[in-house]
């Protein structure tokens, strides 16, 4: 396999916006939340906003529609409501949302999990996809699969360094803006 890392780039931060899906959690009791935006800034990227919503398909869909229409958000990170007891209905809320599903991610993710949690990682519904070129990352609201999801999945696809490609090769508004400074 050629060396990927040959041609060193730049480091691209994006806009991200973070959603913690709760019934019971409150700002303080947000951990996975939380977890995101310290591994989010800590990878050089920006907080666009952070905010907590109940397990509600409309109330996520009305703050998920309203970061997908705004050109300063490049990524939207959701954090539970994905499984499959109770009102538990983040992916039915953004599902109709997406332009495009990125099969790989929920894929990729439940063959990480399973190291760690066996076949219980055939209950996640997590998922990824993009909508009006913002890239979301829908995921379980436990701190530790949001930090596998960042640390193994997503960390790496939002760094321009990546390669052979990544998911900024893939953001013309940014790129055009980048390249244009």
């Amino acid at each position: 396999m050629g060396d990927f890392n040959a041609m060193t780039r730049e480091h691209i931060p994006v806009s991200i916006a973070v959603l913690t899906i709760s019934d019971s959690r409150s700002e303080a009791e947000d951990k996975s939340g939380a977890l995101l935006v310290s591994r989010l800034t800590a990878s050089g990227h920006q907080l666009h906003e952070k905010t907590l919503c109940r397990d509600d398909i409309y109330a996520i869909r009305t703050i998920v529609s309203r970061w997908i229409s705004d050109d300063a958000v490049q990524v939207v990170l959701t954090t539970g409501g994905t499984g499959i007891t109770g009102r538990d209905g983040t992916p039915e809320a953004v599902m109709p949302l997406l332009d495009k599903v990125i099969d790989g991610f929920g894929e990729m993710f439940r063959t990480i999990s399973y190291g760690d949690i066996g076949t219980s990682s055939l209950q996640s519904r997590a998922l990824a996809g993009v909508a009006n070129g913002t890239y979301l990352f829908v995921l379980p609201g436990s701190s530790g699969a949001c930090k596998t999801a960042w640390d193994d999945l997503i960390d790496k696809q939002l760094d321009y360094r990546t390669r052979p490609c990544n998911l900024i090769e893939l953001m013309p508004r940014l790129l055009e803006h980048k390249n244009s400074d």
